[in-house]
């Protein structure tokens, strides 16, 4: 782990404005700087820099933070890899705990094997042959860093030779034993591809063989540093691309990458031999608004490519899916040289829940009655994966794939509902006060006593989170950097606190008038006591404001 002194050396060290001005093109605004936002499509600049406070937020799709923060989500990186980023990037040292020197020891062993297989590679005549047979660049080769792991006595030799402990290369796949104990390298005569996290470190290899081997591609296997759920091969290499383009091409294996990206395609990604899963998706999601999933047109290719649709299309991702067929793949096209083609096809795929739909319905002999029926049931559980409004407004597709009345697809929640809750609600004399507590904490404890959470009807929740000290919470970020909340001074937050436990006690007045369920007595008794205390508002005293409740 990276000491905590390091990290708040790095903070202090820190300037938002260079941090993010490195990604995008920042416009001065008043006291604040403006773009547009990287996370989300915007024609008009919705995205603000704050170099006083330190902080960006987006007022378009809400995300906000800190530098690091704006690393972690630009780049797709976690925690440790952005201040890893950001110290070498403007040269500041970090210093690691003892429970690092292991992953220093990884890091060795996979970065030895990676530089002895590209120089096999590179003299390994009947290696380059199959590369370039398959249409691959030498340029492309050496960006991609292809290798060839050669005979195991080779690799074991490597290892040796490097001072590497081969229990410590077991642990990271590079060597595996044999049934009575005996090491021997994982990888042998075959193509190997480097695998790198999102981070860009490496954590593995996959293999292709070029000898008569049934196990065409293999991959590292399962450990702490590679897990193949979690990994897409080349996303290091086009996260930039999936950024700026805010779409990503997932194809199925380590060529169909190496030649789109060789043609043009510098967005495309691949499983590792595996289906799309669920851990996949919020990396896809989180990078681009748009996934293309590009797959064969064999039934495993078609099954894949359902699956994905099936997640995808639940998150609300915008693309589609492209089948190809005829036995081909977009490394064979790019190799035909048919890229105008690819470019036309990725375009216009075929939208996710369409393609679930067609799928499901295709199942099905929708002349009997019976499985006609069936098709409908597992269509509608499908349909039921799907927002409200996307459910409304797909209701005509089906019925029209089932040839039904659209009377009988029932949809599991009302569109106008969603629609009322997405309307958002503001008090600004609440967001007044909170920005102002958030600027100047040292007064929160002296108005407590009589601005209570009660107060805050519209922004309790916003209030609340100030009182927990959760000042990364993306709602206070909004609030802190908005130029429309005024922050107040200590004479004018007493004014205004006044004003509003006026407002309140005032509402409360009307409440009580109204309220069949208190009798005369207490009635008249609560009426007195909030009137006086309006009066004492009115004089310019704080007083506790007490909830309809409590009183």
């Amino acid at each position: 782990m990276i000491e905590q002194s390091s990290i708040e050396n790095l903070k202090n060290r820190l300037d938002i404005v260079d941090v993010v001005g490195e990604y995008l093109e920042l416009k001065k605004s008043g006291a604040n700087f403006k773009a547009n936002c990287p996370f989300h499509g915007e024609k008009t600049p919705s995205f603000v820099v704050s170099p006083s406070k330190q902080i960006f937020h987006c007022f378009g799709c809400g995300i906000g933070g800190d530098s690091i923060k704006f690393v972690m989500e630009y780049e797709k990186l976690n925690y440790p890899e952005a201040i890893e980023k950001l110290a070498q990037r403007y040269n500041i040292s970090l210093v690691y705990t003892e429970v690092d020197k292991s992953k220093q020891k990884q890091k060795k062993i996979l970065e030895e094997l990676n530089y002895f297989y590209r120089r096999c590679f590179d003299r390994d005549f009947k290696a380059k042959e199959y590369i370039f047979s398959r249409g691959i660049y030498e340029s492309t080769a050496e960006k991609f860093e292809i290798g060839f792991a050669p005979s195991s006595s080779e690799s074991l030799n490597l290892l040796k030779s490097k001072g590497i402990n081969l229990n410590e290369a077991l642990e990271v796949g590079a060597v595996a034993k044999d049934e009575s104990g005996r090491f021997y390298a994982r990888f042998t005569n075959r193509i190997t591809f480097p695998i790198y996290n999102q981070g860009g470190k490496l954590v593995g290899f996959g293999g292709r063989t070029i000898s008569n081997h049934p196990a065409k591609y293999i991959n590292s296997p399962q450990s702490k540093i590679f897990d193949k759920s979690r990994l897409l091969y080349g996303y290091h290499k086009a996260r930039s691309s999936i950024s700026k383009m805010n779409e990503v091409i997932v194809c199925e294996g380590y060529l169909d990458v190496i030649m789109l990206h060789q043609a043009g395609f510098t967005n495309a990604v691949a499983t590792l031999g595996t289906a799309l899963t669920s851990s996949h998706v919020p990396m896809l999601l989180k990078g681009a608004s748009r996934v293309i999933i590009a797959y064969d047109g064999d039934s495993a290719g078609i099954n894949a490519a359902f699956k994905a649709s099936s997640m995808l299309s639940a998150k609300g991702a915008k693309g589609g899916v492209v089948i190809f067929g005829g036995g081909m793949d977009p490394a064979d096209m790019v190799k035909e040289g048919r890229v105008k083609e690819l470019k036309e096809i990725f375009s216009n795929p075929k939208g996710f829940i369409e393609f679930c739909f067609e799928i499901i319905v295709s199942k099905f002999n929708l002349n009997d009655p019976l499985q006609k029926e069936d098709a409908y049931k597992e269509s509608l559980k499908y349909l039921g994966t799907l927002s409200p409004l996307l459910q409304e407004e797909y209701k005509g597709y089906l019925s029209s794939l089932l040839k039904i009345d659209e009377k009988l697809i029932k949809t599991s929640k009302s569109s106008r509902d969603t629609q009322k809750r997405l309307v958002k609600r503001e008090d600004i004399s609440e967001l007044t006060l909170i920005k102002t507590f958030l600027a100047h904490p040292n007064l929160v404890d002296t108005i407590l006593d009589s601005v209570g959470e009660d107060v805050f009807v519209v922004h309790r929740q916003e209030f609340l989170a100030l009182l927990r000290g959760e000042l990364e919470n993306p709602y206070l970020i909004e609030i802190e950097i908005r130029d429309d909340i005024k922050e107040l001074s200590e004479d004018e937050l007493k004014n205004q606190i006044l004003k509003l436990l006026i407002i309140k006690n005032r509402q409360k007045l009307s409440q009580i008038k109204v309220d069949r369920n208190i009798d005369f007595e207490k009635k008249s008794f609560l009426l007195r006591r909030i009137n006086e205390n309006i009066k004492k508002l009115q004089r310019g005293e704080l007083v506790s404001y007490e909830s309809f409740s409590t009183v």
